[in-house]
């Protein structure tokens, strides 16, 4: 093969685990065979449609079988897969639907209002339609095109039949571009972080190295595949090793809880919120969840009831440090030392290197305070059309700047003492203050604000706004989210919002968010 990305990879386990289930979605059995098909009959329409090696194709939906069968048929192809948030607001869609340049975008049926107005004005030439109906029509069957906004939208599964059943063998070399995926930046920016079929695959090989993944593993997904954590640590590892990825399009802890039962799930991807939900759903004492093994957590640390919660049932997480960048593990925490490393990120992954930089950019000292810099195959090599922010992230020698930091304890262990300057993360979800306070600035009657995460029970942490008024200025709380409201996703807009007539700075002008967040659960 001359592919040597992931677009080969259904091709290379096809005569290996054929009849094998790969994937499950609802009542649908997917095997490596029909799953290899479809794959193959996708990457030949989306050809036969335009679509070449380097394009950009995006993705909006929720977990289905759909998502990865248009990630490896750009795999194949050698173009490069685009998913997006389906909680982002329609100016946030066309934003990366534009940056990206994006010339298809396949969407869930239930998204189509979404798609269509973040389509609208940019050069997404093909829109396909997952499902059987658009919302609203009544159920009617969804024909082989139908026109919603600006764009055609055509069914996917009329364009997967009209494709041929041959694999495509392009030129993929592991350096390619693979997916490119937003992340916020601190100006307000998204940043597409450009994954290489590399970065990936070696990300896979550490997951498979450190959790002991094997073709008997039977994966269920209850975190949303267009975060990189669920797939990249989930989804992908369990397909490369031949084993069964369950696909749930939503989170209810109860279901989930069901299916653990009925597939007999032996791995789980989440985020401290959703295994707090889990643990305190009325069926979990008496949930048989004898089959699990690994559980793999990110986002921040699991809070102690949770994590006793989880031991009363034999079970213990391995906890992890990475970013989108990272593709995105860089630590991961051995389930086994979750009590004497309690606090710990872990240990590197096993082909990832991890440092503790002084201000100078050197090694600072065992147990000194300094940023966490990463180092590896695994590690982004770029900034999708972002030179200047490419350039800033890495020091000398390639070790890429997180921002975050932390320090190494006598065994190596990797202890994360702040996160990015002023990164919120609710409920796995990571929010930059500066994307929030730059939407609230458009408001003329704001004379200035700082955006703060301040704890809570359920998300972890939740934003609030800190407003200072102009001078003889009025506005009200609602008022302000009303603002907000299809400007930024629901989970970016400020929970709460706290008026007051002074707002502390530095000497240079700098807010202290420090004494906001201190004042805040004082």
């Amino acid at each position: 093969m001359e592919n040597f990305g992931i677009g080969s990879w259904l091709q290379r386990r096809r005569p290996k685990s054929g009849s094998k289930i790969a994937l499950v979605s609802g009542d649908r059995h997917i095997s490596y065979e029909e799953f290899s098909e479809r794959t193959d009959r996708l990457a030949n329409a989306l050809r036969a449609g335009g679509v070449a090696k380097g394009d950009r194709v995006a993705y909006l939906g929720e977990n289905d079988p759909a998502f990865l069968e248009t990630l490896f048929a750009c795999g194949q192809l050698g173009a490069i897969f685009v998913p997006l948030n389906t909680r982002l607001a329609p100016r946030e869609i066309a934003f990366q639907l534009e940056d990206s340049g994006a010339v298809a975008l396949i969407h869930s049926a239930s998204l189509s209002g979404l798609a269509a107005s973040g389509a609208e004005g940019t050069q997404v030439t093909r829109r396909v339609v997952v499902g059987d109906s658009f919302p609203g029509d009544g159920g009617a069957p969804l024909g082989d095109e139908v026109r919603e906004g600006p764009t055609a939208a055509e069914d996917y599964e009329a364009v997967v039949a009209s494709g041929a059943p041959l694999h495509l063998d392009e030129e993929v070399r592991l350096d390619d571009g693979a997916m490119i995926l937003y992340t916020s930046g601190t100006t307000g920016r998204p940043k597409g972080a450009l994954l290489t079929h590399g970065n990936i695959t070696w990300n896979c090989i550490n997951v498979i190295v450190d959790f002991d993944f094997s073709s008997a593993d039977v994966a269920l997904m209850i975190s949303p595949m267009f975060h990189v954590a669920s797939l990249d640590m989930g989804v992908l590892p369990t397909l490369l090793k031949g084993g069964t990825v369950v696909l749930e399009s939503r989170f209810d802890p109860q279901r989930i809880l069901e299916l653990v039962e009925r597939h007999r799930a032996t791995t789980i991807s989440g985020v401290p919120t959703t295994y707090q939900m889990l643990c305190e759903h009325p069926a979990w004492a008496t949930s048989d969840l004898s089959s699990l093994n690994k559980l793999t957590c990110g986002g921040s640390a699991v809070p102690m009831r949770v994590l006793e919660a989880y031991e009363a049932r034999g079970l213990r997480f391995s906890n992890g440090y990475g970013m989108t960048e990272t593709a995105p593990g860089a630590t991961t925490l051995p389930a086994a030392r979750s009590r004497d490393k309690a606090g710990s990120s872990g240990l590197p992954h096993f082909f990832t290197d991890v440092r503790i930089a002084d201000v100078a950019g050197g090694r600072a000292a065992q147990g000194a305070v300094g940023e966490i810099q990463i180092k590896g195959p695994n590690v982004i090599h770029e900034y999708w059309k972002r030179p200047s922010a490419t350039a800033e992230s890495y020091e000398d020698g390639g070790w890429f700047k997180s921002g975050d930091l932390g320090y190494k304890d006598a065994d190596g262990f990797v202890f994360v003492s702040d996160r990015l300057k002023d990164m919120i993360i609710s409920g796995g979800e990571n929010i930059y203050p500066a994307e929030v306070e730059q939407a609230i600035s458009e408001l003329d009657s704001v004379g200035s604000v700082a955006v703060i995460g301040v704890p809570d029970a359920k998300w972890g942490e939740v934003p609030r706004a800190v407003v200072m008024l102009r001078e003889g200025a009025f506005l009200t709380e609602d008022e302000l989210k009303e603002h907000l409201a299809g400007r930024l996703a629901r989970y970016k807009i400020p929970k709460t919002v706290v008026f007051v007539d002074h707002i502390p700075r530095t000497a240079s002008g700098k807010i202290r968010k420090s004494e906001l967040r201190a004042s805040a659960v004082s």
